[in-house]
């Protein structure tokens, strides 16, 4: 049997392991390990594997996952959300639509600091959806406007996922982290137009609020201007080149410990929480991680990432249709599966077809981002669609899925102009 018959019977064993519900990281680890037990000695898996697993999970690099996701867990619980809600509702609650707007822009600022889709819609979504529905808004619109803006938490940095791609594709954290930033905000624009153009179509959709005064707009900035500092801090020293990857992470941590120390809210019950959390969250990361050595180590050897960007380089194809076609499989992949574990699983097949085509690897790296960030909102998985539900039980499925349609327009947009502009995502470095 050839190497590469061995890889594709690896890929389909993968993906029925998958479907019998095997943790995503155990199913990479197993497939691998007998892939190469199949095509080399045992002796020879055995290094190759242990060698991979212990030169990847002792990078220095490496740390940055937890201390970001630790700063994001401390900013998770300290009331950080009701602040932003509030500031963004004060500038802009007379407008139509005001509150679902309000949720993208709060969702937008909370992604800044904190790095995950689940915990910006969790954080967001249990403070606009009771204000929407008191005000009246269209069921659809309110689930849609919390599940999408959610989805901003892994594309505006700092994010697991741009980290977990750095690791993958052996790129700079920090150039992923500078070049997601315009993207992330066409996105989040986009997404405020979308909601403009159906409270222009139908304004019963979203009433809109009352004008605050001046005093009240600035008044409410005070609680978020200390998030803005802190957001630059990291980002700015990090792009400044003042701190590594790892240095700006662990800044952030001491900069949220000491902004909640300042405001009253530090407890030994919050740092226990957010330390438990952080430890669940980065032992899944890593133990994707992991899994995913062994398995792009077996892909490897099967050389059947090469073969397929030799295949899809010699299509008669312009190389905008290939990759088309691939950020295609991105969308279905993300939308069958968990976003974090189909990257993992598909960039050591994909990213080395990204090369041969000639696109820049940072330019790939946001784009998947991207359109696997889809998948957090797409049936069946859409998990943050799931997370709208169990935070409002009145709102029905078909109300979630459909608010969650209204957004998908914007997305596709977003993904078509930096298909087309690849320099909106490159000119920045």
């Amino acid at each position: 049997m050839s190497f590469t018959m061995v890889a594709m019977i690896g890929v389909l064993a993968l993906f029925l392991l998958i479907i019998l519900k095997v943790p995503i990281s155990f199913a990479m680890f197993i497939v691998g390990f007998f892939g190469m037990l199949h095509i080399t000695s045992p002796m020879a898996a055995y290094n190759i594997i242990s060698s991979g697993i212990w030169e990847q999970l002792s990078s220095y690099s490496l740390s940055v996952i937890p201390l970001f996701v630790f700063m994001g867990e401390l900013l998770f619980r300290s009331g950080i959300t009701e602040k932003l809600f509030a500031a963004a509702y004060a500038w802009t609650g007379h407008r139509q639509g005001s509150m679902a707007t309000t949720t993208i822009l709060s969702s937008a600022g909370f992604a800044a600091v904190c790095g995950s889709n689940t915990a910006t819609a969790a954080t967001v979504g249990t403070i606009a959806l009771p204000e929407m529905k008191k005000f009246g808004y269209h069921k659809a619109l309110s689930a849609g406007s919390v599940a999408a803006g959610g989805t901003l938490g892994v594309i505006i940095p700092p994010s697991a996922v741009l980290i977990v791609i750095a690791l993958q594709a052996e790129l700079a954290i920090r150039d992923l982290f500078i070049a997601s930033i315009l993207p992330g905000l066409i996105l989040m624009t986009l997404f405020v137009l979308t909601i403009a153009c159906l409270c222009w179509r139908n304004p019963a959709m979203a009433p809109a609020g009352e004008r605050s005064s001046w005093g009240v707009r600035l008044a409410s900035l005070k609680g978020v201007v200390e998030i803005f500092v802190l957001f630059t801090l990291v980002l700015g020293g990090l792009f400044a080149g003042w701190f590594t990857s790892t240095e700006a992470a662990a800044v952030g941590c001491v900069g949220a410990i000491t902004l909640i120390g300042l405001r009253g809210r530090l407890s030994w019950e919050m740092l226990w929480e957010s330390l438990s959390n952080t430890l669940r969250t980065s032992a899944m990361i890593l133990m994707l991680v992991a899994g995913a050595v062994v398995f792009g180590r077996f892909l490897t050897v099967t050389r059947l990432p090469f073969l397929v960007g030799e295949w899809a380089a010699a299509l008669p194809l312009p190389a905008v249709l290939v990759m088309a076609c691939v950020l295609l499989i991105y969308v279905v992949g993300g939308a069958l599966m968990d976003a974090m574990g189909f990257l993992i699983i598909s960039i050591p097949i994909f990213f080395p077809v990204a090369l041969v085509l000639g696109y820049d690897p940072i330019w790939f790296g946001i784009m998947v981002c991207i359109v696997t960030s889809m998948g957090a909102i797409t049936p069946p998985v859409g998990v943050n669609a799931f997370i709208v539900k169990s935070l409002d039980p009145e709102l029905s499925f078909g109300d979630i899925f459909l608010g969650v349609g209204y957004f998908m327009t914007p997305y596709l947009l977003c993904i078509a102009l930096l298909l087309l502009v690849p320099d909106i995502v490159l000119f920045v470095l």
